[in-house]
């Protein structure tokens, strides 16, 4: 395990894991604009419109988060727009590497002191960010770190983007040696339900798929928004228009079980649920992606995996099988590798295509939440998110 280097935090701003503050959104921040309302937020501040362009052109374009670094605007233009357009949203209190620098995890902290964390990830044809799209989460899965934490608040738009332009400039520096200098996908993976702060996580999509200078360019078909199951949302998404992959954290394909696991399906149950991921995968043609935690003696055994094969064939779906990576002090583990394995000849036996997730940052918590849950466990803080309000 590597410990990167992180920017050093100012001593007149006292710690936020061991300040507690009101949950409180960011100001307002380049990202969180079109070009449109770029153009209108630079006039009002007095410079002309074609500012916007320039700002945009080095956030976007250039990967540039350093208003230092932007020397082709006037000094006092300069000063007056990354003061009100481009303030500092998220400041590294820990970066760790590992991998041999494949994988690069960061634990974030925002202007309210809440923890958030994000993960760059370099394989040999692609570089993948994973992001997180609120802090903590509330959704209370029991084998989850960040579910453990409760929800303290909804990340903005720029706070999510902002994530992935750091991570895109990591991979551009080329420091993920052995894969292709540019981030070419984004998995809304990392903490949070993205889809319970669904307007954001839009935006923030069309944001980031944008071409240049409006946005980073990345493809639709680049990106995978996970959820739960929150039915009304997926369906809101499907109306949408968007051709991003959806991914469903299901984990078990029974009621009883998922009920305990993924607490959301006393509300939507498994053929709910599916149904909803279905008619996805029919309006844009995507394949779900099936998210399913393994857990030793929990939802690993064979006739959980029958049932799963028959609820998924001949469905435009696919079984990405996750290695559960334990989080400490808990009583779940991942499941044995013959039990793995006949799990996966089993749904390969109905019909239906399962793949084994590669398991990454085992050395640097990688599971998302657990950066995070260890920073306030150290500070003896009970939680940024203990107390607080959700601040929507």
């Amino acid at each position: 395990m590597t410990i990167l280097p992180v920017i050093p935090i100012s001593p007149d701003q006292p710690d936020a894991v061991t300040t507690r503050r009101r949950p409180s959104m960011p100001p307002r921040h380049l990202a969180d604009l079109d070009l449109a309302a770029r153009k209108t937020a630079v006039t009002g501040l007095g410079e002309p419109a074609f500012r916007a362009k320039q700002l945009s052109t080095h956030y976007f374009g250039r990967l540039v988060r350093d208003p230092a670094a932007m020397t082709d605007l006037p000094s006092a233009a300069r000063d007056k727009l990354t003061t009100e357009l481009l303030p500092t949203l998220l400041t590294p209190i820990r970066e760790q590497a590992c991998d041999d620098g494949a994988t690069r995890k960061t634990l974030w902290r925002l202007h309210d002191g809440a923890l958030v964390e994000s993960v760059l990830m370099g394989y040999p044809d692609r570089i993948t960010a994973c992001v997180s799209s609120q802090a903590g989460c509330g959704m209370a899965c029991p084998f989850c770190a960040t579910g453990q934490q409760g929800l303290t608040r909804n990340l903005s738009v720029a706070e999510i983007v902002d994530q992935v332009v750091y991570l895109a400039g990591v991979a551009a520096s080329g420091a993920v040696t052995g894969s292709p200098p540019r981030l070419s996908r984004v998995v809304f993976m990392g903490m949070g339900e993205p889809l319970a702060n669904y307007p954001r996580v839009i935006e923030a999509v069309r944001r980031l798929t944008a071409p240049a200078p409006e946005g980073l360019g990345l493809s639709q078909r680049h990106i995978t928004v996970s959820t739960v199951g929150l039915v009304p949302a997926m369906r809101r998404l499907i109306a949408e228009q968007l051709s991003v992959t959806l991914a469903l954290s299901l984990h078990a394909p029974d009621d009883d079980l998922r009920d305990e696991l993924v607490p959301v399906n006393q509300r939507w149950k498994v053929a709910e649920v599916l149904d909803a991921a279905f008619d996805y995968a029919a309006q844009t043609g995507r394949r779900v992606s099936i998210e399913y935690a393994l857990i030793r003696d929990v939802n690993d055994q064979p006739w959980r995996a029958d049932l799963l094969g028959r609820l998924l064939h001949g469905k435009l779906a696919h079984v990405n099988l996750i290695p559960l990576n334990p989080t400490p002090g808990s009583k779940w583990d991942a499941s044995p590798k013959p039990v793995e394995r006949e799990f996966v000849r089993r749904l390969r036996e109905a019909g239906v295509a399962t793949t084994v997730r590669d398991t990454r940052g085992r050395e640097i918590d990688g599971a998302c939440g657990q950066l995070a849950a260890g920073e306030l466990t150290q500070a003896g803080a009970g939680g940024v998110a203990a107390d607080a309000e959700v601040a929507q």
